[in-house]
């Protein structure tokens, strides 16, 4: 399932071609999605401006002039293409061609420019796991979807003091409280692996051994704060990590797997300066969970 990285990417290249634009048509090829799409959806969305495009945790979020935002998902297989009128693939920066079957092609956003220029942009999705719904902008908080959300991994609010707060007397492993949502929002599978390795902690310690007995952050929770913020980072700038079904919305794949230092690498000499260990796979909570025993402690 694409991570927050990849929803980042999606987000940065619909964005140029899409904000700004009417919505002349919203065409729907199916009743529903994972879910049923919202009330009234294509005549809702039909004739508004898209104000701009945002993201919050693995969400995308299309804002529109009525102060409503559409929430895409992108589940399991889900993609954004961009095709100007009478075809014509907009570039991207990889330049990878991608596989098109307009079987899976299940909402068309048709869209005017101010200067008369049309395009489409268009969702497609084989596995149908991904959704869409509509929130007005100020209940976003309020929505299924987002309510209890902690803070992203990037930005100023993700912060070791906040972390320790949250890791205070709890004995559950690292891996289950960093993947907890309502702890950081956003953060996957991939990326905790990661940033567990880059700050030599092993994902089984407890969670609240990382905190002091008057609840400051230890040295390690500090170093595994900036870790979580370091790889999101390098993540996003190198376009996510496309792995199995994702692809960009220009249709290129991410780098990102290109760097993985533990992520998918069992049996494989750690990567640590200094370290003799090799990468092992344990299973937490259903999920692979791939860490160097040797030096993650």
């Amino acid at each position: 399932m694409p991570e927050l990285p990849e929803v980042e990417t999606v987000k940065r290249g619909l964005a140029p071609p899409m904000e700004g634009k009417i919505v002349s048509r919203l065409e729907l090829r199916r009743a529903d999605l994972r879910f049923a799409f919202p009330s009234d959806f294509a005549d809702r969305v039909a004739g508004r401006t898209i104000l701009s495009l945002s993201r919050r945790a693995k969400y995308l979020l299309i804002d529109l002039d009525d102060g409503f935002s559409i929430v895409s998902h992108l589940g399991m297989s889900g993609s954004y293409r961009i095709e100007q009128a009478g075809g014509g693939e907009v570039p991207g920066q990889f330049h990878m061609e991608r596989s098109r079957n307009e079987t899976h092609d299940h909402v068309i956003f048709h869209l005017v420019g101010g200067s008369g220029e049309n395009l489409r942009v268009i969702y497609n999705d084989p596995r149908r796991f991904g959704f869409m719904d509509m929130v007005e902008r100020r209940d976003l908080d309020l929505h299924p979807s987002f309510k209890g959300l902690g803070p992203e991994p990037v930005g100023n609010a993700l912060s070791s003091t906040y972390l320790a707060s949250r890791f205070q007397g709890k004995a559950q492993p690292l891996k289950s409280t960093l993947l907890d949502q309502k702890v950081i929002a956003g953060l996957g599978n991939i990326y905790v692996c990661e940033a567990l390795w880059r700050a030599h902690l092993s994902p089984q310690k407890p969670s609240g051994a990382l905190v002091t007995a008057k609840g400051a952050p230890t040295k390690s929770l500090e170093l595994l704060t900036e870790a979580i913020g370091t790889v999101i980072h390098e993540a996003i700038a190198a376009g996510g990590s496309s792995l199995r079904d994702h692809i960009q919305a220009d249709g290129s794949l991410g780098y990102f797997q290109h760097s993985f230092n533990v992520y998918d690498r069992e049996g494989e000499p750690c990567r640590t300066p200094g370290c003799n260990g090799t990468i092992e796979r344990i299973t937490q909570a259903g999920r692979s969970t791939f860490y160097c025993p040797t030096c993650q402690r």
